[in-house]
This record gives C-alpha cells, sequence and structure tokens, in this order.
C-alpha cells in the first residue's frame, strides 16, 4: 500500500511547478504517521528522488529512530528559549539544499520564539512557494475548526492549531488508523512513550473512550473531504451560487470563535463560500470604542481569515437591514447568528425583539442558524466511516477569470486610500472608451461609503458591478510603503480592484470568491507585495487564479 501512494505522489512532483503536500493524518500520537512518511521518503529516494528530512520527532521510538538511517537530514537550527536549548528546522538551510521533496514532522508545531517563522506550518508554505515538495504529519485534534468540538469531546484545549486551509490546499491525505485497542497495546509495550509517562498518559489523554471519539473524528472529517473533492467541476462551480454562508459578528460577542468554527464547518458541509461580517454602527465607531474591545474585534476578525472566511466590515444605522443587504448582494443562503443576551419582559411589552428575532422575521428565502451559546460540537454530523487515503481526487475547477483583462502597477511612494483607488480605476479603464470612468468611481465611493474593502492585514478589494460591461477588468497594485485609510488608520499593501458585468448575476459573487480564496494564502500576498514591477505582479495573479 506505501508503495502505491509513494508512486502517486511521485506522479504529482514529476508534473508540478509549485510544491505538493502530502500530509499523514491521524487520530493521536503513537499511530504511526512519522513511522509511514519515512517509509514514503524511502521509497521515492529508491526511485531516484532527491529526499532529505527537514525534521523529524522520533520521540525516542527505535523503531521509527531506525527508519531516519540512509536519508540525508538537514542540520537543524538551535535556539535557547527560557535557558533551555532546543532545536528546530533549519527553513533557510532547507530551501539553501532544495532538494526535490523534504519530510516535514509535526505540521502544527509552534517554532522556539525569535525565529522566521512562528509557526511550522508556516515554514512548509515558504518550502512549497520554493517549488519544493513536502510530505508533513497532522493529527486531527490540531485543526483550528474543530478547536470547540475537541474539547467538548475529550475536554483538552488543544493549543497549537493549523488554519484549515492549510488541510484543504493539501493535494493528499493519507489516513494512518489504528483500532484504538492496538494503540493502547503499543502504548503499554512502551512504543509512544517512555514507561515512567505511561500511567499518566492512560489516567489523561489516552483514555479509551478519548480515543474512540478522536478516531471517530477523524474518520469523519476524512469522509467530509473526499466527498468535497470528488465533486465534479460543475458542483465546484456552484460554490459561489446562492446558499453561500454568513457569520455575523459582534464586537464583543460572547460565543463569537465558536460561531465562527461552526460556520466553517457549515460551509464545508455544503461545500459553500462563505463570509464573516461585521457590522459597525454609529456606536461602534474606533473613535468610541475602547481599547480592548478593539482587540477583541481585531482577534476575532483575524480567526475568520484563519478558518477561511472572506472578512467585511459594513456601516450601518441598522445591523439587522445591513446584514440583509449584505446577504442580497452576496448571495446568502445560511446566516449563522449568535443568540444576543436576553431582551427584558418590560422591553418585550413594548416591542422590542434582539437582532436574532428580527433577522429571522425580515429575513425571506434565507435560513437563520441560531447556535446555543455553548455550543462545542460544531461539525460533528454523522457520515460513513471511510478509512481510504486521498489520492490527487481534487477537480480542476474552471477559473471566472479566463475572460478577464488583468491590468498592474507597483507604486514605491505611499498612497492614501482615496488617492490610489482613483489612480488604479485609471489604469483599469484606460483605452476603454465604452465605459464612464466617473460613473465607475461614484459606484466605487458609493459602496466604500457602506463598508471598508480593507479585508486583511495586507490586502484591500474595492469592487463593483457595472452596468454594460462586457468581460471582468481586474487591476492590481502593490505598494511597498503601504496604501492608508484615513478613516481607521489602516494599511495595506495590496489592492485589487474588480469590476464585473452586472450580468450574469452570480458572476461578481464567482469572482469575489476566487479573489477571497486566492487573498487567503499569505505566500501569495506577500510575493504580490514584494513585486518589482508590474509585469510580475500580472504573472502572480494569472498564476494564481488561472494556473498559468
Amino acid at each position: 500500500m506505501i508503495g502505491n501512494r509513494a508512486d502517486s505522489f511521485l506522479r504529482l512532483i514529476r508534473r508540478s511547478q509549485r510544491g505538493k503536500l502530502k500530509i499523514y493524518l491521524g487520530y493521536c500520537a503513537g499511530v504511526g504517521k512519522t513511522f509511514q512518511m519515512l517509509q514514503d521518503g524511502h521509497r521515492l529516494a529508491a526511485e531516484g528522488i532527491d529526499v532529505v528530512i527537514g525534521y523529524i520527532e522520533p520521540h525516542g521510538r527505535a523503531e521509527t529512530q531506525a527508519l531516519t538511517a540512509g536519508l540525508e537530514a538537514v542540520p537543524r537550527r538551535k535556539a535557547s528559549y527560557r535557558g533551555v536549548d532546543l532545536e528546530e528546522m533549519d527553513l533557510a538551510a532547507v530551501l539553501a539544499r532544495r532538494p526535490a521533496v523534504v519530510l516535514v514532522d509535526e505540521l502544527a508545531h509552534t517554532n522556539v520564539p525569535g525565529g522566521r517563522n512562528e509557526k511550522r506550518y508556516q515554514d512548509v508554505e515558504e518550502i512549497l512557494e520554493a517549488g519544493i515538495h513536502v510530505i508533513s504529519t497532522l493529527n486531527i485534534q490540531h485543526l483550528e475548526s474543530l478547536y470547540d468540538t475537541v474539547e467538548g469531546a475529550v475536554g483538552v484545549k488543544v493549543r497549537e492549531r493549523v488554519p484549515d486551509k492549510i488541510v484543504l490546499d493539501a493535494d493528499q491525505i493519507v489516513n494512518v488508523d489504528v483500532t484504538t485497542e492496538d494503540l493502547l497495546k503499543r502504548l503499554g509495550e512502551g512504543k509512544i512513550y517512555p514507561r515512567e509517562r505511561i500511567s499518566s498518559a492512560l489516567a489523561s489523554f489516552f483514555r479509551a473512550e478519548n480515543l474512540e471519539q478522536l478516531r471517530e473524528l477523524t474518520l469523519r472529517e476524512l469522509a467530509s473531504q473526499i466527498d468535497v473533492r470528488r465533486r465534479d467541476p460543475g458542483h465546484e462551480e456552484s460554490r459561489s451560487g446562492l446558499d453561500q454562508v454568513l457569520v455575523c459578528l459582534g464586537s464583543r460577542g460572547p460565543n463569537s470563535e465558536a460561531l465562527l468554527r461552526y460556520g466553517s464547518r457549515l460551509a464545508g458541509r455544503l461545500n459553500r463560500n462563505w463570509y464573516a461580517l461585521y457590522v459597525q454602527t454609529p456606536h461602534e465607531n474606533p473613535e468610541v470604542i475602547d481599547a480592548q474591545t478593539q482587540r477583541i474585534l481585531s482577534n476575532t476578525l483575524a480567526l475568520a481569515r484563519r478558518l477561511g472566511a472572506t472578512v467585511f466590515t459594513y456601516k450601518g444605522e441598522d445591523v439587522v437591514d445591513t446584514i440583509l443587504r449584505f446577504a442580497r448582494e452576496y448571495r446568502i443562503g445560511h446566516v449563522v447568528i449568535g443568540r444576543p443576551h436576553p431582551v427584558s419582559g418590560l422591553r418585550r411589552l413594548f416591542g422590542r425583539r434582539d437582532v436574532a428575532e428580527r433577522l429571522i422575521q425580515k429575513a425571506r428565502g434565507l435560513a437563520v442558524v441560531v447556535p446555543d451559546n455553548q455550543v462545542k460540537a460544531a461539525g460533528a454530523e454523522s457520515g460513513p466511516l471511510v478509512r481510504e487515503a486521498m489520492e490527487d481526487a481534487r477537480p480542476a475547477a474552471k477559473s471566472a477569470f479566463e475572460q478577464a483583462s488583468i491590468r498592474a502597477v507597483v507604486w514605491r511612494e505611499s498612497m492614501a486610500k482615496e488617492e490610489a483607488y482613483r489612480d488604479l480605476l485609471k489604469r483599469a479603464l484606460a483605452g476603454r472608451g465604452d465605459v464612464d470612468e466617473a460613473r465607475v468611481w461614484d459606484i466605487l465611493r458609493s459602496r466604500e461609503a457602506q463598508g471598508s474593502t480593507y479585508l486583511a492585514e495586507d490586502l484591500a478589494l474595492p469592487h463593483a458591478r457595472i452596468e454594460g460591461l462586457d468581460e471582468p477588468i481586474l487591476a492590481v497594485a502593490s505598494a511597498s510603503r503601504g496604501i492608508h485609510e484615513p478613516e481607521t488608520g489602516r494599511t495595506v499593501r495590496v489592492v485589487f480592484l474588480l469590476l464585473s458585468p452586472a450580468q450574469p448575476e452570480d458572476c461578481h459573487v464567482r469572482l469575489l470568491a476566487e479573489l477571497g480564496s486566492a487573498a487567503r494564502d499569505d505566500a501569495f500576498l506577500h510575493g504580490l507585495a514584494a513585486a518589482s514591477d508590474a509585469s510580475e505582479l500580472v504573472g502572480r495573479v494569472r498564476a494564481s487564479l488561472l494556473g498559468s
């Protein structure tokens, strides 16, 4: 079985340009992920592939340690933290060595402070961007969207977590599965931890009921991902159709993190894009809310981006009306909203209702989901138990940008937001006498007044649907010194300006969904921000959106 999997990965390597990622996924330490990864490495090396060990953690397991023999290991970087000498993967050395394949254990690992990246998965993203293929390992409890599910199931708060997009974007996932009885036998034989740690492990995490729940969770996750990846391209194109998912956020919502993880799992089950929306009322203007609330909100929106949402801030006097306006514009089918603090009996007597109740009353054609405040098992739906590996099963969906005109500019000086948008619009419409620039500018300004299009730490995405436009127009700009938004004080380095034909109606949503997906790739955004000229910018955008 290992040989067949290695052969399949070998075919991927030989036809790739960007690095490919293969993950051995398990439900617990000791199931054999690292062991199988090393076997895979030996198989590839026997086929003449240049394979090195970037980082392996054998945890004192003799069988695993023995398998490292015969494979070149890149020397580790030594680091000291709080007086303790530690070793980390040397990312710079791996990139300089430039093998065909690098083996990197424990994808969710947190690096020693002071290194190039905070997390090992970020190291892996840099390696992949350099065109080097990676084989790695991960336990199911480290998936960000499963944090609440795992805590509810086994009572453990998992501190080291990996954004779901890392696993969703993997080219192969192999489930490493053993029965809980066999795993506990291995633990008792001292094959997982030293004998002095066995009793404490059996009394805590390695309880049989915990392992069974984690194993079932892993199998359900694999079943869900196989279902998504094996849908045909026609289904993939429907991701941006009606029935997308929206999670509504408040500045100090008591369960915002749980809501976001619920929304992420729901969107995955429905195979739909999803959005996170914060409605900024006049009472929550940045000049009004306190610093602690701003930090909470910033952390919530950062989590939404890590989970794969496209994040928007809309301005509005009325929260419900603003949510419904967003839902119409982005063809939302499911709205996930938290349960607010209950309205007092006296206020109810005078007709007052909370936001969720008002939304349910006014929504037409929308499914409004109000999870319990203590939701802990989001996404723990039943499903078939699947033990097969996923082997390059993702369909190649057609890009909505195939017919788009793409323009680009690199600004060397800092820019104010309005100045930058005006300049980018002028470049986008250069030579387009059939489009009234002044009219388009008015539409963009009106759209911007509704809500800032500064979406992420490094990205702004002004956009509009334009009557009479016969093809999408995408303009991209990078500014090494930043583009500043005076209203909020925020700065970004990359701007996408998207103009879409008004018809068909779903065209704009599809284009936004593709841009949002690309923008969740930090390496892609950093590459755009570092581009030296317009042609490099266009090349990077085309490579990401069109695969060319």
